[in-house]
């Protein structure tokens, strides 16, 4: 009488240890054939089975919990600049939030600051100021024409036109510049910490 493995008690058995068939024959233990297997024999031989403990390089590795930047988005609404001529000041939102403004001089008559979308190209500290009729160069400081900060805006590839600080404090409020947007030497300052390369700029009337 030819001996039958009853493979499917066995695999339930095993698989109720926690072992299939397929890791018993991977660890070179075969099933012999048995006219009739017992629970005993069952409990015994999965006695003797070595445990395959998981491959630890499946486990992804998570970030610290104290640093939640890591694999949360971030919640920072970006920011942008917005310059309204008419009211001689420059407001910096974050999201829908103004955060920051501060009173300009802006272009006067035949000299307007454009308007337009326009970004941060230049951000320079200390500028060095030369005088576009005489080619003279000033030395950079407080009392420099461009002030403290160097905030630049746009271009038509032969002049440029950005935000400045100004010694000229009585023209705060007016249309008096060549177009670029006088600020305080404080503000400026203040502003160009804020604000970074690609920052979006938009100007109106």
């Amino acid at each position: 009488m030819t001996a039958r493995v009853n493979t499917q008690f066995l695999s339930q058995s095993f698989l109720a240890a926690g072992i299939s068939l397929a890791t018993l024959f991977l660890l070179g233990q075969p099933i012999k054939a048995q006219t009739s297997v017992s629970p005993e024999t069952v409990s015994s031989a999965s006695a003797t089975v070595v445990p395959i403990l998981p491959n630890q390089n499946l486990n992804p590795d998570f970030p610290p919990l104290d640093d939640p930047g890591l694999f949360l988005p971030s919640l920072e609404q970006p920011r942008r600049l917005v310059l309204r001529l008419g009211q001689r000041r420059v407001y910096l939102y974050q999201g829908e939030q103004v955060i920051a403004s501060y009173p300009v001089a802006v272009g006067k008559e035949g000299w307007e600051t454009p308007t337009g979308n326009f970004k941060v190209m230049q951000k320079i500290e200390n500028p060095v100021w030369q005088d576009p009729w005489t080619g003279e160069v000033r030395s950079p400081g407080p009392n420099s024409a461009l002030g403290l900060r160097w905030i630049g805006f746009w271009t038509d590839g032969k002049d440029v036109i950005g935000f400045h600080g100004t010694p000229t404090i009585n023209s705060i409020g007016q249309a008096a510049s060549h177009g670029c947007v006088r600020m305080r030497n404080e503000d400026v300052v203040a502003l160009f910490e804020q604000v970074e390369v690609g920052t979006p700029v938009i100007v109106e009337p």
